[in-house]
């Protein structure tokens, strides 16, 4: 009797391990069509709310080989020790039958079939391996599929009626960069959604924290910022990032290339709105922003960062709020607008920048500065 149980757990071990290595490949599978269909720009049922670039998610690496076996997930029993025999034979058959798993889907998929759709019973599924491994490897598999998914319309529903929201949010705790990364990435696919944003408002504060404290430029970050950022897409919960602007400033000033793009992008979003931009004023400014100001500078961030500073010239009310101005300390905002002559100074030296737009817009852009801070001079 004891032999017969010992044979039956060791045949219900071996199912479990053929069907995760199936669970996990299936998971994991479509790197291929994912780079072809979800990279930005292509086709995909995706909302049209907000700054989307990372609603077509596509995060593996162009270093991996489709074509390479030994780069799949494979579930080996808890048996398998490496160094013995026994666990040699039995991690050999976990790898074959790995393999005849891949192949056999291989088969059936037909070319043109978008096997990275998930059925709202294989999503549950995904919800569960999120919500009860620790393991690194099946969570980033796992975020993966949730974030795909979550680049289509339809899904974004189904996995927050899946209770998706808070196990997905729940990750944004754990130490592991890449699968916090991977964590922040569903999440922002899935804030391009009305419903969704307002559930999702509530950890705001810990990403817009884990955002500035985290590696400067580094993935974690990015995807925090693209997270702030569709989440301001509308005005309802900009004010919640108030307190935070003068470290998205500092952000900017510190940050290459792709941080500082982000980071106007999330600062045009609250620009735009009236109601923020006192906010902005009274941000603290790092004193290296003029020096942005320079023909080696990025066109694209010079004219966002104009635009930015046009939509609070045109908000603010200069010669009303002027008994107001003891409300803003020095090095802030307003106060880098305010001394005219200063800012003047650094902004008509990239006069001489080679791009024509953008002397076109320094122009525009100093003449409505004097004409809202100086209307009596322009009579």
């Amino acid at each position: 009797m004891g032999y017969v149980r010992k044979v039956g757990w060791v045949t219900a071990g071996l199912v479990i391990g053929a069907g995760a290595c199936y669970c996990i490949y299936r998971l994991a599978r479509g790197r291929k069509q994912n780079k072809e269909k979800m990279a930005e720009g292509g086709p995909g049922d995706v909302d049209d709310v907000g700054d989307c670039s990372g609603a077509r998610y596509n995060d593996w690496s162009d270093d991996d080989d489709d074509n390479s076996e030994s780069k799949g997930i494979v579930w080996y029993p808890p048996w398998a020790r490496i160094g013995t025999e026994a666990g040699t034979r039995a991690r050999a058959r976990a790898r074959a039958r790995a393999t005849r798993a891949r192949r056999a889907v291989q088969k059936r998929a037909s070319p043109n079939s978008d096997d990275t759709i998930l059925s709202p019973q294989e999503l549950q599924k995904v919800l569960c391996l999120v919500e009860m491994s620790e393991k690194p490897y099946i969570l980033e598999a796992a975020l993966i599929a949730l974030g795909n998914n979550a680049a289509y319309a339809f899904n974004r529903d189904i996995i927050r009626d899946l209770g998706g929201l808070p196990i997905v949010a729940k990750i944004l705790n754990t130490r592991d960069p890449i699968v916090k990364e991977k964590a922040l990435i569903v999440l922002n696919n899935l804030s391009v959604n009305a419903e969704n944003q307002r559930r999702l408002k509530i950890y705001m504060n810990q990403v817009c924290d884990d955002t500035i404290t985290s590696r400067l430029n580094s993935s974690v970050q990015l995807a925090g910022l693209r997270l702030l950022t569709n989440m301001t897409v509308t005005n309802e919960y900009q004010h919640m990032l108030a307190n935070s602007i003068s470290d998205f400033f500092r952000l900017f000033s510190a940050g290459n290339e792709e941080t500082k793009l982000q980071v106007l992008k999330l600062l045009l979003n609250l620009a735009e709105n009236p109601a923020m931009t006192r906010e902005l004023l009274r941000a603290q400014v790092p004193s290296s922003l003029g020096s942005l100001f320079n023909k080696k500078e990025n066109k694209e961030i010079i004219l966002k960062l104009l635009v930015i500073f046009e939509n609070i010239n045109d908000h603010f009310k200069w010669e009303e709020n002027e008994p107001t101005q003891n409300q803003f300390s020095e090095g802030s905002l307003f106060f880098f607008l305010k001394e005219f002559q200063v800012c003047a100074d650094k902004i008509l030296g990239i006069e001489s920048h080679h791009d024509f737009s953008v002397k076109v817009k320094v122009g525009k852009f100093m003449a409505k500065l004097a004409e809202h801070m100086f209307p009596n001079s322009q009579e």
